[in-house]
């Protein structure tokens, strides 16, 4: 993770790109081993990465946009309808080691947002299908009509 932020925060202070996308997969890959002291090391590995990207957007006057396609390293216990974690047939608690169903975050800001930009209250189940608009939004392009609806608009301040 640490690699690619670099990789990153170099792209950002080029000043070559208009936009930088990045992945870290620290906690889908490692989530799927079932290691909990491993996740906690790759999980905190991709916030240190976070913060390093961030830090380099902040510097170029951005704009950031930090989500994910699914949950996988937020819960590694399997559960029931109940949501209790599930035992295996020695009292042990089972591992999850698949992708979760919980929503996942979206996170917007950075110091070149429009001051008005603010989330949409009215998209009854947002997902990732709406971020391409998004983006597109934050460059300052309107989306085409057969695209899923934006995550923002924008107040005039």
């Amino acid at each position: 993770a640490l690699e690619i932020a670099e990789k990153a925060r170099d792209a950002l202070l080029s000043g070559k790109f208009d936009q930088v996308r990045v992945n870290l997969p620290n906690g889908d890959m490692v989530g799927h081993t079932g290691d909990i002291e491993a996740i906690d090391v790759a999980c905190t590995a991709a916030d240190a990465a976070v913060k390093m990207i961030l830090d380099a957007v902040d510097q170029v006057g951005g704009i950031y946009l930090v989500t994910a396609d699914h949950g996988n390293a937020e819960d590694m216990v399997k559960r029931n309808k109940a949501s209790k974690p599930q035992l295996d047939k020695s009292g042990g608690i089972q591992i999850l080691t698949s992708h979760t169903l919980q929503p996942v975050p979206v996170a917007i800001g950075g110091p070149g947002l429009h001051p008005g930009v603010k989330f949409r209250t009215d998209i009854q189940t947002p997902g990732l299908a709406n971020v391409a608009a998004t983006v597109m939004n934050l460059h300052g392009f309107e989306a085409p009509a057969d695209y899923e609806t934006t995550l923002i608009e924008v107040e005039d301040k």
